[in-house]
């Protein structure tokens, strides 16, 4: 920020931060100021439940535990990386992209499965229905 202040000119290491907020609010479905809590910003909250390992605090209730917890650590520190208030420790926006094809590629993965293990339960009941309803064999 110093930068901005002596140039009046934001770097790609600001967006970056300001990337990186975005997607905690998007994670957490928190504010990225909260008065309310007792860590007002949401690095500071979301820093302190990373250190008791409490992830299900972090993470938005609405996705009702729908998601795979690597993809969602790995997201969690793509954000908190991106907003380090190091500038210079900050990734560049190549490799936020790979991180998070890779967030993605993991959920996805998780969902074939959840879905092939799904249509497996399907397929197995209504084979037990049509054998149930077949006349038996005398």
């Amino acid at each position: 920020m110093l930068r901005y202040y002596r140039t009046s000119r934001l770097a790609e290491k600001s967006d970056i931060y300001s990337f990186g907020i975005v997607l905690l609010e998007m994670i957490t479905s928190q504010h990225a100021i909260d008065r309310t809590r007792v860590k007002h910003h949401i690095t500071d909250w979301v820093v302190s439940l990373i250190s008791r390992g409490d992830i299900t605090r972090i993470i938005d209730p609405n996705l009702q535990g729908n998601y795979n917890s690597r993809s969602v650590w790995r997201a969690l520190e793509l954000a908190m990386s991106c907003a380090n208030p190091t500038s210079e420790k900050r990734p560049n926006m190549s490799q936020v992209v790979i991180d998070l094809k890779e967030c993605l590629a993991t959920e996805n993965s998780t969902r074939s499965e959840k879905d092939m293990s799904s249509h497996s339960s399907d397929l197995d009941r209504s084979m037990n229905f049509y054998t149930d309803m077949v006349p038996r064999a005398r």
